[in-house]
């Protein structure tokens, strides 16, 4: 599905699909870049949006009345950065939670069906 994406793109679709899959066989490079993009993407993702919190809650939040003035302006700045903080220590608490405790709650139960 990611390639069928990738392909796409107007003018280096093709040569992206062509270097991920490397070729048109599946093989150990394959499986190693596969690898690779899965792990290193969802740090990516992390990244841009810290980058975005950062900026939206530091520039785009003070002037919410839309005031010419600046004396009735409210700066959402720290109350922003605080409830994010706390929003994301209150998902990774329910998610380590969720890991250390019963990690197998969000698992199919196929998975313990014996194989012929």
């Amino acid at each position: 599905v990611i390639t069928n994406l990738l392909s796409s793109l107007p003018v280096w679709g093709e040569m992206i699909v062509f270097w991920i899959w490397g070729g048109f066989s599946v093989s150990g490079a394959t499986l190693n870049r596969f690898f690779s993009f899965h792990f290193f993407f969802p740090f990516v993702m992390i990244f841009f949006v810290f980058l975005h919190l950062i900026f939206l809650h530091s520039y785009g939040s003070s002037n919410p009345l839309g005031l010419e003035g600046s004396y009735d302006k409210i700066y959402f700045y720290p109350y922003f950065l605080v409830k994010d903080f706390i929003g994301f220590l209150v998902f990774f608490v329910i998610y380590f939670f969720i890991v250390f405790f019963s990690p197998l709650i969000l698992v199919d139960s196929e998975n313990f069906i014996s194989a012929n």
